[in-house]
């Protein structure tokens, strides 16, 4: 078995215990690239998440798991959403900030610093 396979498995694993935490429906997890966002979840708990992320420390991935995974239940990035980060991941800001960093210096983002956003979502 590949070290890619196995760091997806091991990653997938991490987003179903996220999911079990957050009581979050998830029906599939997928793993391509992207190339504009990081990750979205659809109302249909559809999750798809950038293989690059597989490549990222453990707390920047979580990051991304709790981010997608919250809007299961918020649909934006308001002030429950925010509230919400900061219950279970803390200081989310400082990871936010690191991931964004990450995107400028990766030559594999197109234009700007990749977004996790929900489709029509203005309120970051």
């Amino acid at each position: 078995m590949s070290t890619t396979v196995v760091k997806k498995d091991q990653f997938k694993e991490r987003v179903r215990g996220w999911a079990n935490r957050l009581d979050a429906r998830v029906t599939s997890i997928t793993m391509r690239p992207m190339k504009t966002k990081w990750a979205s979840y659809s109302t249909t708990g559809r999750l798809t998440f950038d293989i690059f992320l597989l490549e990222l420390q453990e707390d920047i991935q979580d990051y991304a798991i709790v981010h997608e995974l919250l809007h299961s239940r918020v649909p934006n990035h308001g002030k429950l959403w925010k509230s919400l980060m900061r219950v279970h991941l803390g200081d989310y800001e400082e990871l936010e900030e690191k991931l964004k960093e990450i995107a400028k210096k990766s030559s594999l983002h197109l234009t700007s610093v990749r977004s996790l956003s929900v489709p029509g979502d203005d309120t970051k």
